[in-house]
């Protein structure tokens, strides 16, 4: 979980998904029981739902959007929602640079 609004997914084959929903579920951090519900057997965004159970009786969510993610979008998401910490690339090592010889003046 992203955040109240904002899911990852991990489906058949290790596919990762970002879903996102229409409004935040108050009870998605420490729901008990989290499920889909589908009209057709697959997950669309803007159709079906998420169902969040907190113990205190489920909640239905529409489901604004899917996106499958690739690993660079894994670790963008993770970073943005402050998940993971991003990875600094070092500063590439300055070049010699050969110059002209300075003569002091008087």
């Amino acid at each position: 979980m992203l955040d109240d609004a904002n899911l990852v997914v991990t489906g058949n084959g290790n596919r990762k998904y970002h879903v996102w929903l229409s409004r935040r579920a108050v009870g998605l951090r420490s729901s008990w029981k989290i499920g889909f519900r589908s009209t057709s057997g697959r997950i669309c965004g803007g159709f079906d739902d998420i169902l969040v159970d907190d113990g205190l009786g489920p909640e239905r969510i529409r489901i604004a959007g899917i996106r499958q993610l690739t690993p660079e979008d894994y670790n963008e998401l993770m970073v943005r929602f402050g998940k993971i910490e991003p990875t600094v690339e070092p500063a590439p090592a300055p070049e010699s640079v050969e110059g002209a010889e300075v003569e002091e003046l008087d």
